[in-house]
């Protein structure tokens, strides 16, 4: 039986084309490629592609070619489908992608012979209710983040842990990360970095204003309610794409998913190597 092999692409680099005519050449007879309608314009190769909404059922494998945002964007599409996902890095040094573009055949060929393994990730879910009923349902695997719709503009944010008034935040915006997500916008607004392996949920405010503005480290079980408060909007984005406008009195919900996202890895390339080189931590010798 052939197995099909999808190819998730990075829009707006040239490079990354040739890679995935390189991974189509690979595919030969023996695998099927399919890709998400854009990506497939791109390579001009139109038979090959699949309605986003069809992409994830029937793969065995999905191949990201670009950076972490592209591995986002993959999961996003076959997470639902428990699809494994191998990230070929071809950008800046990326947390989330497992080799480097000259060996994408290599792990191909490692892939195909049932050498690599599969490494599991923890994803948020994410609900919002109107008046009517559920408006939005989705998942992140590396962050919600409800945000300031106005520039210049304070956001104030009730947030709510465990069924339980917790702060009004007064701030730019509220992030709610994974462990994945730990080096991505929580990071850069303070928040811990934690092995991806870990099952924990980050809460971490956006340029608070205000005596507590510190990240917290909560149990994946644990239930986060962010509540637009005042007169101003907001925006709810999940892994980087705005996906709701949220009015004044509006709530998200966030809490651990059962969903997970599937890495295909093969551990030669550890978190904490990552880190090293991504920091630019240089090893001191021992006299």
């Amino acid at each position: 039986m052939t197995r099909r092999l999808g190819l998730v692409m990075h829009r707006h680099r040239p490079e990354v084309r040739e890679l995935a005519r390189q991974a189509i050449a690979w595919c030969g007879d023996a695998v099927l490629p399919v890709l998400p309608p854009h990506d497939a314009e791109l390579l001009d190769r139109p038979e090959l592609a699949v309605p986003e909404t069809a992409f994830g059922p029937g793969l065995d494998a999905c191949l990201s070619l670009g950076g972490d945002g592209t591995m986002l964007r993959a999961s996003q599409l076959v997470s639902a489908d428990d699809v494994p996902i191998l990230g070929v890095n071809a950008g800046r040094l990326g947390y989330l992608t497992e080799v480097d573009a000259e060996h994408m055949v290599q792990a191909l060929d490692r892939w195909q012979a049932g050498e690599l393994w599969i490494e599991e990730r923890m994803m948020i879910e994410v609900a919002s209710d109107g008046p009517e009923g559920r408006i939005l349902q989705g998942y992140a695997l590396n962050e919600a983040v409800v945000y300031r719709s106005e520039n210049g503009r304070t956001l104030e944010v009730l947030t709510s842990i465990g069924g339980e008034p917790f702060t009004d935040f007064l701030a730019d915006g509220v992030i709610v990360a994974t462990p994945t997500g730990s080096t991505a916008y929580s990071l850069s607004a303070g928040g811990p970095i934690v092995e991806p392996d870990f099952h924990a949920l980050l809460l971490t405010p956006v340029a608070a204003h205000g005596v507590f503005n510190r990240s917290m480290v909560l149990a994946p079980t644990t239930e986060i309610r962010l509540t637009v408060q005042g007169y101003r909007g907001a925006v709810l984005a999940l892994d980087g794409r705005s996906v709701l406008d949220l009015a004044p009195g509006q709530s998200v919900v966030c809490k651990g998913s059962d969903r997970t996202a599937k890495l295909l890895v093969h551990g030669d390339r550890d978190f904490h190597t990552v880190l090293k080189e991504k920091f630019g931590l240089v090893e001191k010798e021992c006299s």
